[in-house]
C-alpha cells in the first residue's frame, strides 16, 4: 500500500473510532441532569460507568469465545455494532425511566462497544504491520477524544438541552459505522478464521511476553477508567469548597481527559525511537506518581495548580495504551490477533469495575485528596510485571 493509501485508511480508522467512541461517556456527561430528571441517587455516577463497563466486558467475552472480529470482516462487525450501540444509547431519552432502566440501556451500549473499540485496533493491525504503535497512538487518540466529547457538547448547551447530547453521539456513531464500512476494506494482513474456536480464549497467555505485555495493560486499566470517571466530581468539589471558584467543569472535564489524544500521538512517535515497552514504562510509572502524590496537590488551594496537575495526570495516565495494545498485538498468534486484543480487553475492562466500584465505596468513606491513591494499585502491579528480565 503506498503512502497516500495508508493515510487515507488510518484517517478514516480514526475518525470512525471518535465518532463512534462518543458512544462511551455520553451518559456521564449528563449524570447531572439524569440525577434530577430520574431522581437518581448520589452514587449513580459510579453504577452507570461501571455498567457501560460490565456490558463491554459481557460484549468482548462474547465476540473472544466467538471469534466474530476473525470469522467475519472487521468493517461489517464495526458498522453493525456501531449501529446497535447508537440505537440503544437514545434508551436514554426515555421517559419515566429508573436506575435499573438506565443501567440497563448503559450496559447494552457497552456490549456493543465491544464490536467498536477492539474491533478497531483489529482493523489497524490488519493493514499496518510495520509502525503499528504509532498507527494503534492515533487510534486510542480519536478514543480518548470521543470519550470526552460528550463533556464538550455539554459545555455547550443548557441544563433544558441535555437530550442533545445522546442525540449527538448516537448521529456520530452512524457516521462513524458507515465511514468504516464504507472506506475501509480487510486489511492485507489479515488472517481469517474459519472456525469456531473457543479453545483460542484460553490459548493465549501460555505465551510468556502476551502475558507480560497484557499484565501492563492490566496495570494501566485499574487507573484509566475510575480517573477518567471521577475528573467531574474533583472539580465539582473543589468549586464546592472555593465558594469563589468558577471552574467550568463540562469544558476542563473535556480538556483533562482529551488531552490524552494527542499524549497519544505523540506516545506512538517516541516509542519509534526509544522503544515500545520503554515509553509505557514511563508513562506508567509517571501515572502512578500522580496517584501517589494526588493527597497532597488535592489539598492545595490554588485551581491553576490543580488543573495543571489534573492535565499532566490525563497526559500520562493514557499515553501507555496503546503501546501496550501494541505489544499484546504483536506476541500475539495472528491467526487469533482480533480474538487476542478481545480477550485483554475484557479482563482489563472487568478490571476497571473493580476499581471505580472501590473508588464510589471509598467516597463515603475517606477525604476526597486520599480517595485516589488505591489507583496506584494497578501501576504498581504492572510496573512489577513490566520488570521481569527478557519481557516483551
Amino acid at each position: 500500500m503506498n503512502q497516500t493509501g495508508s493515510s487515507k485508511i488510518i484517517l478514516f480508522i480514526v475518525l470512525s473510532q471518535f465518532c463512534c467512541t462518543s458512544l462511551w461517556f455520553a451518559g456521564n456527561a449528563v449524570l447531572k441532569e439524569l440525577v434530577l430528571n430520574f431522581q437518581l441517587p448520589a452514587s449513580a455516577l459510579g453504577h452507570l460507568t461501571s455498567a457501560v463497563q460490565f456490558g463491554f466486558i459481557t460484549g468482548t467475552l462474547v465476540f473472544a469465545l466467538l471469534t466474530i472480529a476473525d470469522r467475519y470482516s472487521p468493517s461489517t462487525v464495526f458498522l453493525t455494532s456501531a449501529l446497535i450501540g447508537a440505537f440503544i444509547n437514545l434508551g436514554v431519552l426515555l421517559p419515566n425511566n429508573s436506575l435499573w432502566s438506565l443501567l440497563a440501556v448503559r450496559f447494552g451500549t457497552g456490549f456493543f462497544l465491544a464490536g467498536i473499540y477492539p474491533v478497531g485496533m483489529k482493523i489497524a493491525a490488519d493493514h499496518f504491520e510495520k509502525g503499528l504503535g504509532k498507527s494503534l497512538g492515533f487510534l486510542v487518540g480519536a478514543l480518548v477524544l470521543g470519550t470526552a466529547f460528550p463533556h464538550l457538547l455539554k459545555s455547550f448547551i443548557s441544563l433544558t438541552a441535555w437530550k442533545s447530547v445522546i442525540i449527538g453521539t448516537t448521529t456520530l456513531a452512524t457516521i462513524g459505522g458507515l465511514l468504516m464500512v464504507l472506506f475501509v476494506p480487510d486489511g492485507p494482513f489479515r488472517k481469517a478464521g474459519q472456525q469456531l474456536d473457543i479453545s483460542a480464549f484460553f490459548r493465549v497467555f501460555k505465551n510468556s511476553n502476551f502475558r507480560t505485555a497484557a499484565f501492563g495493560y492490566f496495570g494501566h486499566m485499574w487507573e484509566l477508567y475510575t480517573f477518567w470517571a471521577f475528573v467531574p466530581f474533583i472539580l465539582m468539589a473543589y468549586n464546592s469548597a472555593h465558594l469563589d471558584s468558577v471552574i467550568n467543569v463540562p469544558l476542563l472535564s473535556f480538556l483533562i481527559i482529551g488531552i490524552g489524544g494527542p499524549a497519544c500521538v505523540i506516545g506512538g512517535y517516541l516509542a519509534q525511537k526509544l522503544g515500545t515497552k520503554n515509553i509505557a514504562t514511563l508513562s506508567l510509572a509517571l501515572s502512578c506518581i500522580c496517584c501517589l502524590i494526588s493527597p497532597l496537590i488535592l489539598t492545595i488551594n490554588s485551581s491553576l495548580i490543580l488543573i495543571g496537575f489534573l492535565l499532566f495526570w490525563g497526559i500520562t495516565v493514557i499515553a501507555d495504551s496503546p503501546l501496550f495494545s501494541t505489544l499484546v498485538a504483536q506476541n500475539a498468534d495472528a491467526n487469533i490477533k482480533g480474538t487476542a486484543l478481545t480477550i485483554v480487553n475484557c479482563i482489563g475492562f472487568a478490571i476497571t469495575i473493580v476499581s471505580i466500584q472501590l473508588v464510589s465505596l471509598l467516597q463515603n468513606l475517606i477525604d476526597i485528596q486520599y480517595l485516589f491513591l488505591a489507583l496506584a494499585i494497578g501501576p504498581v502491579l504492572g510496573l512489577m510485571a513490566l520488570s521481569k528480565k527478557n519481557s516483551v
